[in-house]
């Protein structure tokens, strides 16, 4: 059995967040379990916990306990000139929302993205582009006429910076994570909105330790 607990940070709120989630295989199937410190504050309750059972490449379905809602998620992939086309569709049944997502992998280097909810008359498209350690993915969403525009690097063997800048409300995201086998993995952001010029960010951080058991 795998486990895992995730910790986060939010500067602009007063008290941390944490989640812990139990992982284990059955057959080619896994089953999961998650709950928040909601699950646990002031007594064990249905707040926050969520379960899951997932063949990976197949199918994902998940139901959030306190809400009584399922999510399905159904993946696939096929070919189209020889090229593999992953395809994923997914439906929330308490929202009726239903999303299909196709990812054209051209080559190694070059794969492009469309997602679109269905009766939303939305798109979104983006191109991701490899260059060794460097990521580069332009989208953009035909509802609001927009880009967003994202660049990571990967330094040294476990560090990873990203920026996201999305032209629609003018939001900067920088990201640094990094993940270690013996300390866990780790997540600073900074969010900030340029709009009327450089501010004071919104800084989170995060931390996730895995476990066997």
């Amino acid at each position: 059995m795998k486990a895992s607990f995730k910790a986060k940070y939010d500067a602009d709120k007063t008290t941390p967040a944490s989640a812990i989630t139990l992982a284990f295989n059955a057959g080619d199937v896994k089953l999961r379990a998650s709950m928040t410190d909601a699950t646990l504050v002031n007594g064990p309750c249905l707040n926050g916990l969520a379960l899951a059972v997932d063949k990976p490449g197949s199918f994902t379905i998940d139901y959030n306990v306190p809400k009584k809602d399922f999510r399905f998620q159904f993946m696939n992939t096929i070919k189209i000139s020889e090229k593999p086309l992953n395809l994923v569709y997914s439906h929330s049944r308490g929202d009726q929302r239903t999303m299909l997502d196709g990812t054209l992998v051209i080559d190694s280097a070059n794969k492009v993205s469309a997602n679109h909810v269905l009766g939303s008359g939305n798109c979104k498209l983006k191109y991701t582009y490899v260059h060794g350690g460097l990521t580069i993915e332009p989208s953009y969403e035909l509802a609001k006429d927009s880009w967003d525009f994202a660049v990571s690097r990967k330094v040294y063997t476990d560090h990873v910076l990203r920026a996201v800048y999305q032209t629609s409300n003018q939001n900067l995201a920088l990201d640094w994570t990094t993940k270690s086998q013996m300390a866990g993995s780790y997540k600073i952001s900074a969010l900030f909105n340029l709009e009327d010029g450089v501010k004071v960010p919104r800084v989170t951080a995060e931390s996730t330790w895995d476990f066997e058991m």
